[in-house]
């Protein structure tokens, strides 16, 4: 092909006779975003991102409502309960200085608590009828909604910033990571019924199958809000742990598996809990490994890494695959189906890892929210 008969003229029609209007449409599109490219591209991405806050904005309004309508209908509260609740969704908390990290662990763990424990007195002060199980729903929808105020002021904060400087740059990252905090806050303002019902949420897969293993044997309370059972199985002892349900928390394995090991020898440990699957990866679908599986934000699985460390008790873990969305939300059949699978699993991991005589401690991980022992 021969290039050098091209007719730039021809292509950009700037033949003597060209018509100055259309001269004009090709040419002011240009200069308009050489200079106020940025300009444009922030007016656009504002668009989108106003949307996003404005949705977070009235999440953040609905999750309030939903906990003060909550109290109301069904519990006695006194005349100042807003006051104390606006108090509790703008609290924070200052994580320990990690310049010099040893000790870190017990700092994180003695502020988390301290928080923990404050809260838990100050939300039964507002009502003298809250049972222990009223309290634990009152505290997960304190904690959704506190989350949701700080996402939205958050976000809000950024894009103001941005703003304020007409800085396109500076928007770009909010624009990148928008989708997945929308995805997050989506699934927590859809917890809300779940949990206000005291319906099970799919992070209480682990719970619900080492609680079907706890029905009709005796139990006793081992740590803050934590149940276990002792049974026999084949010639082994199983200890069978989990939160105490059917309230909303997580309990504390970590200081019961102290308190375990330090009266029983413990020759394998076996954690069931729910983990976040990947794209494309089918929910409810069920994987076997090694090493504690358990969220949050690492105390607790530090404590109980440190433990079987010094003890060398190997770790087994058995997760169910869910998205972020189903792991706080009402389980699906599809999840609450895998029960006996996870079961059967869990057995036949006893069979393969462990011989008569022996001891093996199997943990529930997870909220344990509508799901009993």
């Amino acid at each position: 092909m021969n290039f050098t008969n091209f007719d730039f003229d021809q292509l950009f029609s700037m033949s003597d006779d060209t018509n100055p209007l259309m001269m004009l449409v090709w040419i002011l599109p240009i200069i308009l975003f050489v200079f106020y490219g940025q300009q444009i591209q922030l007016f656009v991405t504002s668009r989108e991102i106003k949307k996003g806050i404005a949705k977070l904005d009235s999440f953040r309004e609905e999750s309030r409502t939903e906990l003060i309508n909550y109290l109301k209908n069904n519990l006695k509260v006194k005349d100042d309960h807003l006051k104390k609740i606006d108090k509790f969704l703008d609290y924070f908390t200052i994580m320990p200085v990690d310049m010099d990290p040893n000790g870190i662990v017990d700092k994180v763990q003695h502020t988390v608590r301290s928080r923990e424990d404050y809260t838990r007195t100050h939300v039964k002060s507002m009502s003298l009828e809250m049972s222990d199980i009223e309290l634990t729903k009152v505290q997960t929808l304190l904690e959704i909604a506190s989350s949701l105020q700080m996402i939205y002021k958050i976000i809000n904060h950024m894009f103001l910033t941005a703003k304020k400087q007409n800085n396109y740059p500076l928007i770009l990252p909010l624009q990148m990571i928008l989708p997945f905090i929308m995805e997050q806050a989506e699934a927590m303002k859809d917890a809300i019924p779940a949990f206000k019902s005291g319906q099970p949420v799919g992070d209480g897969i682990g719970p619900m199958v080492v609680g079907k293993m706890m029905l009709e044997h005796q139990k006793e309370n081992i740590a803050f809000q934590t149940s276990l059972s002792q049974i026999d199985f084949e010639g082994r002892k199983l200890f069978l742990l989990k939160a105490e349900g059917p309230g909303s928390t997580v309990g504390r394995p970590a200081d019961a598996l102290e308190t375990i090991t330090m009266k029983n020898k413990i020759d394998a440990i076996i954690m069931v809990d729910a983990a976040l699957k990947m794209e494309g990866e089918d929910s409810a679908t069920t994987a076997q490994g090694f090493g504690a599986a358990i969220g949050g934000i690492g105390t607790e699985r530090f404590q109980i890494e440190a433990i079987a460390t010094s003890k060398k008790i190997p770790i087994f873990s058995i997760v169910i695959k869910q998205s972020v969305k189903e792991a706080i939300t009402l389980m699906t059949k599809e999840i609450a189906d895998t029960a006996e699978d996870v079961r059967a699993q869990v057995f036949e991991m006893i069979h393969e890892n462990t011989s008569q005589g022996q001891s093996v401690l199997i943990i529930g991980v997870g909220n344990t929210a509508g799901v009993p022992q």
